[in-house]
């Protein structure tokens, strides 16, 4: 079998291009996971970067109940994430699809 060291160039360049455009696609994916009733929001992008986090007054007066509204937000924000990247690109990038 012969390999041209010089396809081999071209394949990657091609393939980096599209990793640049798949994680530029990922940074405008925008997604708000909630929990209590809105009591936590968490906004996250395709990257999973935290982008903001939002706290009802009433939240903050329970420490042990703001701690699990913010990991429920943020789980559901995760939800939210994969679901769009299932959605929007699960057929760019083989394997993508059914991403947990």
């Amino acid at each position: 079998m012969n390999i041209n060291p010089l396809d081999i160039l071209k394949n990657a360049k091609m393939i980096q291009e599209q990793m640049g455009n798949f994680q530029d696609k990922l940074g405008a994916i925008k997604v708000t996971g909630t929990s209590g009733g809105g009591m936590a929001e968490v906004d996250l992008n395709g990257r999973m970067d935290v982008l903001a986090l939002r706290i009802s007054d009433e939240a903050m007066e329970d420490r042990e109940m703001l701690q699990d509204l913010i990991v429920a937000a943020f789980n559901n924000a995760m939800e939210k994430v994969r679901e769009k990247i299932n959605s929007e690109m699960g057929g760019m990038i083989p394997g993508m699809q059914g991403l947990k």
